[in-house]
């Protein structure tokens, strides 16, 4: 396959599976991670259209699978790692991490505290529509800027991006490379900090955030993430009914549903990719053969599986 040559780092045959949180999964055919805009303008423009691309984030929400990754994976970095802030906006790029972005925020009075708690990246959270304690992605956003397949620049909108419960309506392809968020309200920096260390102490309390995860494994059948008020409801909550399904601490090869909060899948230290999408298919057909419902993936899979599996 010949491929352009770009001023970024292009690897060949690149192991994925120290930069996803699960620690597994096969090789990237190339990993492209570009110097800046222009550089990846450049190489997706030039790159043959047959060829695939996937832009990865920082792995937190990936199950890529055990053959790996066919053609270009992108992955972003310190060229797209800032933060500026402008009245009540907040302009970052996509490689920084959504808990920068909500300190950084919480630094100059600006609430975007629902991000202090999700992993990942802010290309990946967009892509997600992420959110929790009531907020959304979509609540705070003002617009993208990035890349299609062909190397033009496009910006989107609220208007034409179509979020819905943890999707939007991103080609797969689109590399994202900056985004423009709005307060939620505003606040003082103490009282603001405060807010996401408690947000920080009631997750370590409830999450296995010492183990390896990817994050919540499956999307709430309710439609909608938690609010953390007292009144939530916890009937239609993925944690609810895979617990209710007897799944609670399940285990496969060296996967395991977490005994401390059963919709987070576990790499205990040797599992597979396959281990661990066997086992949250496990978990689907307990939960639909106890209650009907048909959990939907929240983590991404994504690559090939073995020849021999």
């Amino acid at each position: 396959m010949q491929l352009p040559i770009p001023r970024g780092r292009l690897t060949p045959n690149r192991s994925l599976s120290d930069l996803t949180w699960l620690r597994v999964g096969g090789p990237a055919e190339y990993l492209f991670q570009p110097v800046d805009h222009a550089d990846l303008t450049e190489f997706l423009a030039d790159l043959p259209q047959e060829v695939a691309v996937f832009p990865m984030g920082v792995g937190s929400n990936l199950i890529v699978r055990d053959g790996g990754i066919r053609g270009v994976v992108i992955r972003l970095g310190r060229g797209f790692n800032y933060i500026s802030v402008d009245g009540d906006l907040v302009r970052c790029g996509a490689a920084v991490l959504d808990s920068h972005v909500a300190r950084k925020a919480a630094d100059s009075g600006l609430d975007l505290t629902f991000l202090r708690t999700i992993p990942g990246a802010m290309g990946g959270a967009l892509k997600m529509n992420a959110g929790c304690y009531g907020s959304y992605f979509a609540d705070a956003f003002v617009s993208a800027r990035g890349v299609n397949r062909a190397g033009a620049p496009v910006t989107y909108t609220p208007e034409n991006l179509g979020f819905g419960y943890r999707s939007c309506d991103l080609p797969d392809d689109f590399v994202i490379t900056e985004v423009t968020l709005r307060s939620l309200g505003p606040g003082s920096p103490v009282a603001l900090h405060q807010k996401m260390a408690d947000q920080l102490a009631k997750r370590d309390e409830t999450q296995p955030t010492k183990d390896r995860t990817a994050g919540s494994t499956f999307r709430n059948p309710a439609g909608f993430s938690s609010t953390g008020r007292a009144d939530d409801r916890q009937n239609l909550k993925a944690w609810k009914v895979i617990d209710d399904a007897g799944c609670r601490g399940l285990e496969l090869g060296g996967a395991q549903m977490s005994p401390k909060h059963p919709n987070f899948l576990i790499n205990t230290g040797s599992a597979s990719a396959k281990d661990l999408e066997a086992l949250g298919e496990l978990v689907r057909k307990k939960v639909y053969d106890k209650s009907g419902l048909t959990l939907e993936w929240e983590v991404m899979r994504v690559g090939d599986p073995l020849c021999d599996q």
